[in-house]
């Protein structure tokens, strides 16, 4: 988006979870980014500016607490004989990029007690499990086995509207999920369950170990399985992943490993 320095104020909104506001302020334009919901989100905004001045860098990562408005920065004349203008661009994801993980917390594997299934990809699986994925498991599940919430929590994200599975580009817009926020500000993330596939509704509180849904093949996806990680919130709206121990039936987890079959406790 292109504006010129003069504008009044402009609301830029997306996904209906956080607004970035142009408001003219005595001749200079601030910036202010608003989170509309009632959970942490954090954002990366970049601005790119012609004759004028930023009050600071031209790209920020920042958490915004549940409902929180702040500035941004602020856009200045760099000389009165030229207008100015400038363009940004922004995205989000949930939760806090400076949540500290309580590593001495426990999972349970995200599927019922006594049930054991195949880790299909573990942590540092080379098809996909790289980079911001590294410690992400995949468990091969029939569609419509029961999903299990690994930690307790509240539900910040739900998404069971989809029945599509593929592996083109784009197919991740299909994947039915549900998304789980943690005490210490990390999120529980269970991706490509079935159509209409989800138990629990935003804003409802979880235990571990409950059942929150039934695994399907939507999204990103070559086979029925569930995807499960627990996940910081990064720049650019990305997460990484985090590596979490796991309680099975025969004692900790510590590395799930592609082959292996897991029984939950």
């Amino acid at each position: 988006m292109l504006f010129a320095l003069t504008q009044c104020a402009i609301a830029d909104c997306k996904d209906e979870w956080i607004c970035v506001d142009a408001v003219n302020e005595g001749g200079n334009v601030e910036l202010r980014a608003k989170n509309l919901r009632d959970f942490p989100i954090t954002y990366t905004l970049r601005i790119r500016t012609r004759d004028l001045k930023v009050d600071g860098p031209k790209t920020v990562t920042r958490t915004l607490a549940p409902k929180q408005t702040e500035q941004v920065m602020l856009l200045s004349h760099k000389n009165e004989s030229n207008v100015g203008d400038y363009n940004y661009s922004f995205d989000w994801t949930i939760g806090d990029k400076n949540a500290v993980h309580d590593n001495d917390h426990v999972y349970s594997l995200p599927y019922s007690s006594g049930k054991s299934y195949r880790i299909v990809q573990g942590y540092g699986s080379r098809f996909s499990h790289t980079g911001l994925e590294e410690f992400a498991i995949d468990v091969d599940m029939p569609i419509g086995t029961a999903v299990h919430a690994a930690r307790s929590g509240v539900v910040a994200r739900v998404e069971d509207s989809h029945s599509k599975g593929c592996w083109e580009d784009g197919c991740g817009k299909y994947a039915n999920y549900v998304v789980i926020l943690h005490s210490d500000g990390t999120t529980g993330e269970y991706y490509h369950l079935s159509k209409d596939g989800s138990l629990v509704s935003i804003g409802e509180s979880v235990a571990q170990g409950q059942k929150i849904g039934y695994s399907g093949n939507t999204g990103h996806t070559t086979m029925p399985h569930l995807h499960f990680a627990v996940y910081r919130a990064v720049d650019w709206g990305n997460t990484q992943s985090i590596p979490v121990r796991f309680q099975g039936a025969d004692g900790i987890i510590d590395r799930p490993r592609r082959g292996r079959r897991y029984q939950a406790f």
